[in-house]
């Protein structure tokens, strides 16, 4: 490469090499990693107390000079993992070159992303826990809500705005769950593996875990260096997160516009138009439903370095940080965002109401009701009901608000059904009757917010 590289070649290569100017944010994992390993080589009396001592202080003044901004990073240093080791040197001296003892970067730096994507699932998991305790207050004030429920964005049926809160409080609950798992299914220690092979030192890796919260050191070293299950399971975890956010993102943007008028979001969480003084517009929303698409790329660009990578170490590898550190603050500032953006929401349950008298939401129940009082085939009632709604277009009513005599006359099939079926059409009858478990009735909302009010005291 020297030989190829006419002028300036050595910071050319410095630059293209080095990692240091992003993976320096693992400075903290990086030195408690240090310090863990060092307590087990004195342990295992392959260096002296005297040493660990002096390597553990100097590594602490490195963690102070690094939190205040005095630690110089240097390109010339290529990673976070040599940047220490050379201001340790600076500082105690010879003693410094025995902390690499028994370990490689190989297993160093994989150590390293281990610790810091646990401590972020966590973080990220008490964020999600937080934003579903904010849609809990929302929904629990809004079980009396009725808006039309949609499919292909066409009204469809009457649901509670509850209903709608607790679709979205089980997504990030899986979403929970998933980063949740992230954490127990990754809890294995690198550290001891050496550069792909093991070590020839009569380490401890079980304590090296222990010191570091691990459940147990990793199984086989060769895969140990190689592995970046872990920051995928992240950047999957991420993607179905943000993709939720979006889905919630975009139905927020369409129901506060002035044909919905459903909700309104606080206009700290709005911004005005450049050039026309009266428009509000939901910028934030559309930055939260924007931010999907780069943590997707994040996710497929690191599938695409690992694909074709033969075992172990590579420096193609190198290339897992930057998109796992972008995703990680994506998904932390959306989640903050969101949490003040749902808490401020104020709901607009009269123009919910009404838009329920658009559409025929209780069509299927009048369906329902001539199968279940006058025996009639589901199918044919369909039909039946396809006609009268047909009819009740042609005089600019709703389902909802036709009379008997309105009914009777919109085709053959009805001429005599019982004037009970204008029961079945009343939207919040309609919405009451839905109460198998997991429906929208009021009663069946509540219980799902008790049982997540229940999750929510029970999660640490």
């Amino acid at each position: 490469m020297k030989k190829i590289l006419k002028n300036n070649s050595n910071a050319l290569l410095d630059k293209f090499n080095s990692s240091i100017m992003f993976d320096k944010r693992l400075y903290k994992e990086d030195i408690k990693g240090s310090i863990a390993h060092c307590n087990m080589l004195h342990k295992q009396k392959i260096i002296t107390k005297d040493e660990l001592e002096q390597i553990t202080k100097g590594l602490k003044q490195i963690l102070q000079e690094i939190n205040e901004g005095k630690f110089e990073f240097k390109l010339s240093d290529e990673d976070i993992h040599m940047a220490i080791e050379s201001r340790l040197t600076d500082i105690i001296g010879k003693s410094a070159k025995k902390m690499h003892t028994s370990r490689s970067r190989n297993d160093q730096v994989a150590t390293d992303m281990a610790l810091y994507l646990k401590k972020q699932n966590k973080k990220i998991a008490k964020k999600l826990k937080k934003l579903i305790g904010v849609f809990y207050e929302q929904a629990i004030n809004s079980t009396d809500a009725i808006l039309p429920g949609f499919t292909h964005l066409q009204h469809a049926q009457p649901i509670t705005f509850s209903f709608f809160l607790l679709a979205y409080m089980n997504m990030f609950k899986r979403d929970y769950d998933r980063f949740k798992s992230n954490i127990k299914r990754n809890n294995t220690c690198p550290l001891g593996s050496g550069a792909l092979a093991g070590v020839p030192y009569d380490i401890d890796r079980e304590l090296s875990a222990s010191l570091l919260d691990f459940k147990a050191p990793s199984a086989n070293a060769l895969d140990s260096v190689s592995n970046r299950d872990f920051s995928l399971d992240a950047l999957y975890a991420i993607s179905t997160l943000m993709m939720h956010i979006s889905k919630l993102s975009e139905e927020l943007i369409i129901y506060s516009s002035f044909e919905f008028d459903f909700i309104k979001m606080s206009n700290d969480y709005c911004t005005t138009s450049s050039i026309m003084p009266q428009k509000i517009n939901p910028d934030v929303a559309e930055l939260l439903r924007g931010k999907s698409g780069r943590v997707y790329g994040n996710l497929i660009s690191l599938l695409t370095t690992l694909k074709g990578l033969p075992l172990a170490y590579n420096k193609d590898m190198q290339e897992d940080k930057e998109g796992v550190f972008d995703s990680i603050d994506t998904a932390n500032i959306s989640l903050d965002i969101l949490i003040e953006l749902i808490k401020t929401m104020k709901i607009n349950k009269k123009q919910m109401r009404q838009a329920c008298e658009v559409g025929h939401l209780s069509a299927t129940d009048g369906a329902d009701y001539l199968v279940s009082n006058e025996g009639f085939s589901f199918r044919d009632a369909y039909y039946a009901i396809k006609s009268l709604t047909a009819y009740a277009n042609t005089i600019n009513k709703d389902v909802s608000k036709l009379n008997i005599k309105e009914v009777r006359k919109s085709c053959e099939e009805l001429k005599d059904v019982k004037e009970d079926i204008l029961d079945a059409f009343k939207i919040e009858q309609c919405v009451a009757k839905r109460n198998s478990y997991g429906g929208t009735s009021p009663k069946q909302c509540t219980i799902a917010l008790e049982e997540f009010k229940k999750w929510l005291k029970e999660q640490k």
